[in-house]
């Protein structure tokens, strides 16, 4: 028998599951909350972190917004009520938002990217990011500065013992 502490306890230990790939390969410019479309099988998925954001991107198609390329395992116990894992998703937003996003996309160039996946008040939603791509010598210099500071931290510590 579950409580309702159990059940508190439970939401916690669910994690974010985040898209750290896009970060590395683009520059997030906007971040918008989308709520997700899905069916009870893959919410359960979700739940138990079974999602894979990696390599996913978001198109406008006759004015709604769809996630493609998010792979969603099957749910174990789901049976016959399983959905194909990489089928499209779509994500629900003001119709303002989504004019927008589809006017930047097109003419500005920007690529619009999910970040992650959580759940707020027992919903499925998903942080999406106008984006727009790093070069490679953008990458480098990233790079680059995550290790002179890293370098530069390792320094204090040690001077500290």
């Amino acid at each position: 028998m579950s409580t309702t502490a159990d059940k508190k306890e439970n939401r916690k230990n669910e994690a974010t599951i985040a898209n750290r790939k896009a970060f590395h390969d683009y520059f997030v410019i906007e971040t918008f909350e989308a709520g997700i479309e899905l069916f009870g099988t893959e919410v359960k998925s979700i739940r138990q972190g079974r999602i894979n954001l990696k390599d996913s991107w978001c198109s406008v198609d006759d004015g709604e917004l769809f996630a493609n390329g998010v792979h969603i395992s099957p749910y174990e116990q789901g049976n016959i009520f399983n959905r194909d894992p990489l089928r499209k998703k779509r994500l629900l937003m003001h119709k303002r938002e989504i004019m927008r996003l589809a006017g930047l996309t097109k003419t500005q160039g920007y690529a619009i990217i999910p970040l992650s996946v959580y759940f707020k008040k027992g919903r499925a939603k998903m942080q999406i990011g106008l984006c727009k791509g790093k070069k490679l010598y953008d990458k480098r210099e990233a790079e680059a500065k995550r290790s002179a500071l890293r370098e530069i931290e390792r320094t204090e510590s040690e001077r500290r013992r």
